[in-house]
């Protein structure tokens, strides 16, 4: 049996990564395909633990090493109890977020840097890598508008506290935005870069366009 495919959604929350994946999901079940679907932090029971502390905005007190160490201990358990399987057994695996997301908030936002994200993630993921990543990067003034008007109305809904990154300032977004620009210009054979104020529909297209191909190169194709 083929290894599976290994495609992760990047940007900035407001970005519009779970509209995305989710049409993505949908787009390659009615090509025969049924991908894994999972998020980080999250995507197991220890990781939405982790999730619960790491966005909950009353956390808040946590050190930006701190916050580095929880999303790769999240990442570790997911890919132990997801991702790998999955892969081994030969399935798409849809991913919304991840290393790319702690080099851009913990490596960029929060300063750390990347070399100490990276030395992290090949020491404590093995080194894995996406066969492909999706980063959608609208304007920052778009993404922050998004995302604090969402997580307003999830929290006036009595839905799950998740407002702690959209406390930050506008100083830490630009330079998770930037830090996103970065890497997308690093790494051309994995990354694919989705610019602009675009509709959901042209998005997608995008998306489909660079999955189709992905698809044919990695013997997926159906």
């Amino acid at each position: 049996m083929s290894r599976g495919l290994f495609i992760t959604l990047e940007g900035l929350d407001g970005s519009g990564k779970t509209t995305q994946i989710k049409r993505l999901a949908a787009w390659l079940q009615r090509r025969g395909l049924s991908p894994i679907v999972t998020r980080q932090p999250g995507g197991t029971a220890t990781g939405d633990s982790i999730r619960a502390l790491l966005l909950d905005s009353r956390s808040t007190c946590l050190a930006p090493m701190t916050e580095m160490a929880l999303m790769f201990a999240d990442r570790a358990q997911a890919i132990a109890e997801v991702i790998e399987p999955a892969l081994a057994a030969g399935k798409i695996v849809l991913c919304d977020r991840f290393t790319d997301s702690t080099e851009a908030y913990q490596g960029g936002g929060r300063q750390l840097g990347s070399q100490l994200v990276l030395d992290m993630h090949h020491l404590i993921c093995g080194n894995l890598q996406p066969d492909l990543t999706l980063l959608l990067l609208p304007s920052l003034a778009v993404c922050l508008e998004r995302a604090r008007h969402r997580n307003d109305r999830v929290a006036a809904q009595s839905g799950p506290d998740e407002n702690r990154f959209e406390q930050e300032q506008d100083a830490f977004y630009r330079r998770v935005w930037e830090k996103y620009r970065e890497i997308a210009a690093r790494d051309t054979d994995r990354i694919v870069l989705i610019e602009g104020n675009l509709t959901i529909d042209e998005v997608h297209e995008q998306i489909a366009e660079a999955v189709a191909e992905r698809l044919i190169t990695a013997g997926h194709a159906r």
